[in-house]
């Protein structure tokens, strides 16, 4: 133990010496070549929180670390911060093949559940205290993760995706590049019941019977590129796999022109399901850190 201990210690104080992300050399990438970065502050406590950051089509894992601004507030609060990067020469994630939609499939979905058992291991990351964000095609991966890996994540906070499964395209692989990209999603189309949509979710991982994640859910009202209705979808989704039946509105929260929705007991901190609607945004909701934390419990 005291051996392992020291090597911890080592990676810790290689990684956090950097101002900016690392690239994680010697991590496999599989089981697809997914890149991983990550940012580990030199002062880390451990076990300390992990918080996945996923970047959106035609982004990078660099860009997505300075886009977003976590890293200053991992510093603060002490939580390892990881920014997996796309294989694709567009950029995007694979969030349309039955390897990555379902829980330990092969696709791009397990190789950031892999990122996050190599945190745990060599940085101290706490393995009950894990949770995922996104934009975009990372808004969308995050809704994939927390539904085949309801077992890894504790939390996600989705911003200006679509319901988990609605990208899916048959014959679509985890290798193919660019990953399989669905119109009818992206426009709104797809439409089910809230029933329908739950059960898309447990069909990705028909044998677990545990706890289901906490979810916060970012959508404009202007978003051109994953539609407006794509929000609504998602809240029924999550609404059905957490046996939530009742809502609660607040205008105006946390700003101007957001509609914060409340579903069953609790705050937008505590809650299982929080929704914000963003009156004439587009694509994508920009990034809310510090709610982010606070809903994750970290802040």
């Amino acid at each position: 133990m005291k051996f392992l201990s020291t090597i911890t210690t080592l990676a810790i104080a290689t990684v956090g010496s950097c101002q900016s992300v690392t690239k994680v050399n010697d991590f496999s990438g599989t089981p697809t070549k997914l890149g991983m970065y990550v940012y580990v502050p030199a002062n880390l406590k451990t076990p300390a929180p992990i918080v996945v950051a996923v970047h959106h089509c035609q982004g990078s894992a660099q860009g997505y670390s300075t886009e977003s601004h976590y890293m200053p507030l991992a510093s603060q609060h002490s939580f390892i911060l990881i920014y997996p990067n796309s294989k694709s020469g567009g950029g995007c994630f694979d969030v349309a093949s039955d390897a990555t939609l379902k829980h330990n499939g092969g696709g791009d979905s397990q190789t950031i559940v892999n990122m996050v058992k190599y945190a745990v291991e060599k940085y101290g990351g706490d393995a009950n205290r894990t949770f995922v964000t996104g934009s975009s095609s990372g808004a969308m991966m995050t809704n994939v993760l927390l539904g085949a890996y309801p077992d890894v994540f504790k939390a996600g906070s989705v911003y200006s995706g679509v319901p988990d499964g609605c990208f899916a395209v048959p014959g679509s692989t985890a290798t193919q590049d660019p990953p399989g990209w669905n119109n009818q999603c992206a426009n709104g189309q797809t439409t089910k019941t809230a029933q329908a949509w739950g059960d898309q979710v447990r069909s990705y991982y028909p044998d677990y019977t545990g706890s289901r994640p906490r979810v916060q859910v970012w959508h404009g009202t202007a978003d051109n590129t994953l539609r407006y209705p794509n929000y609504q979808e998602t809240m029924k989704q999550w609404s059905n796999v957490l046996g939530l039946t009742t809502s609660k509105n607040t205008a105006n929260t946390p700003q101007s022109g957001y509609t914060q929705t409340i579903y069953g007991d609790g705050t937008a901190t505590t809650a299982q399901l929080v929704g914000y609607s963003a009156q004439g945004v587009g694509h994508t909701v920009p990034v809310h850190e510090t709610q982010d934390l606070a809903f994750f419990g970290i802040a």
